[in-house]
């Protein structure tokens, strides 16, 4: 693990600094530019004021969005072990069969 490092983001034009580790400032940046364009397009929408109320509707929508990743990707993982199964069930009455004519 590499020492901790400062990094200056921008979030709505105001400089944050925060510190993480060096092999971690990549994915820092990438998430503030995130962060950066859900807090702008929420602001460009004129529908909420101030900059705490538009941070809670990012953080909310970016919530949602993880939430709903995790939803998908659980479902995907149940389909693929199902899948599996059923694979693994052919295969076996496959080898059964093959080594039944054998005999």
């Amino acid at each position: 693990m590499s020492e901790p490092t400062t990094v200056t983001v921008q979030i709505l034009g105001k400089p944050y600094q925060v510190s993480c580790q060096e092999e971690e400032v990549d994915a820092l940046s990438t998430s503030a530019r995130y962060l950066d364009t859900k807090m702008a397009s929420i602001k460009g929408s004129g529908k909420i004021v101030g900059i705490d109320r538009i941070a809670v509707m990012a953080a909310l929508n970016i919530a949602n969005e993880l939430l709903s990743s995790e939803a998908s990707r659980n479902d995907t993982t149940e389909y693929l072990d199902t899948r599996m199964s059923r694979l693994i069930n052919r295969l076996d009455v496959a080898l059964a069969k093959h080594k039944h004519a054998e005999n």
